[in-house]
């Protein structure tokens, strides 16, 4: 095995993917409960990612992946079971260090730029010989529908303009999930691409709203960001100023849910105070974004 690189012993079954696939180990793995991540490079020196998923989602997600053929995202290189290899990378961007920086309105624009090329493919990847796995969206908010009475008036309200969403629908397209600062990175030539889709379908403003709550909480509730940022969104994507809020609501709530049943008590407060924050927004029409 030393053609393939040094190989984490406890890995075996990771090992037996870069045998199959002649891939050099070029980096420490990082494992998850939900996936294995090992930075390779290819029997052609190209440098790659190699996934092994642990879970439904994570294999949901890299079937989306495969579909959308990099458009928007990561490209699969190949991809057997468990098991995709990806472009990995290496370009010096990063969207989190762009907003401490003081870019703020960039990073924004750049992740609503990811959302718009994978929103854009929706027709391709739906209409293809193979279409991927995708939860719509009704599901994706089940626990907030069952725990809103109990959990208070935000996921009350959250859930009722979610139910009034549904019940009012706009074209489904293909929806990344989980868009944030961590999740588009810098390809070089490739430009911006999104990585670790949750592969939904489902209304398109949805996908704007977890970006907007990142790249961390703390930054989410600095004074007047959250509504600027809303505004640098309407701005980009070309949304209604009113449904993006009201999605914005109803997200947090699910969010808050989320932390709420995973024990994380501090995480759950902070997600609910952004949601109490984007109530304010429902009725504020589009915010001002200065050039």
């Amino acid at each position: 095995m030393s053609d393939l690189g040094p190989v984490d012993p406890g890995h075996a079954a990771d090992a037996a993917w870069l045998r199959r696939w002649r891939l050099r180990q070029a980096g420490d793995p990082h494992t998850t409960a939900s996936s294995t991540l090992i930075p390779v490079l290819t029997e052609e020196g190209a440098p790659a990612m190699l996934k092994i998923a642990h879970t439904d989602e994570e294999e949901r997600g890299a079937d989306l992946l495969a579909a959308l053929d990099g458009r928007g995202a990561a490209r699969i290189l190949r991809r057997d079971g468990e098991a995709a290899l990806m472009e990995r990378a290496t370009g010096p961007g990063d969207l989190v260090q762009l907003v401490r920086s003081g870019h703020d309105d960039a990073a924004t624009r750049i992740l609503c730029g990811a959302a718009a090329a994978i929103h854009a493919a929706s027709a391709d990847v739906l209409g293809g010989d193979q279409p991927p796995r995708l939860i719509g969206l009704q599901q994706w908010f089940r626990h907030l529908f069952e725990r809103a009475d109990e959990l208070g008036p935000l996921y009350r309200r959250g859930a009722d303009l979610a139910a009034a969403l549904f019940d009012d629908p706009r074209d489904d397209v293909v929806l990344h999930g989980d868009l944030h600062h961590a999740n588009v990175l810098d390809f070089g030539d490739r430009g911006w691409l999104a990585i670790d889709p949750k592969g939904l379908l489902g209304e398109q403003a949805f996908d704007y709203c977890n970006l907007l709550c990142n790249p961390s909480h703390e930054r989410a509730l600095v004074p007047g960001r959250l509504e600027r940022q809303f505004g640098v969104v309407v701005d980009a994507s070309g949304l209604e100023p009113d449904r993006l809020a009201r999605w914005l609501v109803a997200w947090c709530a699910l969010s808050s849910t989320w932390f709420v049943i995973d024990d994380d008590p501090a995480h759950a407060e902070s997600a609910a105070a952004i949601g109490e924050r984007a109530l304010a927004l429902l009725d504020a029409g589009r915010p001002g974004v200065s050039p």
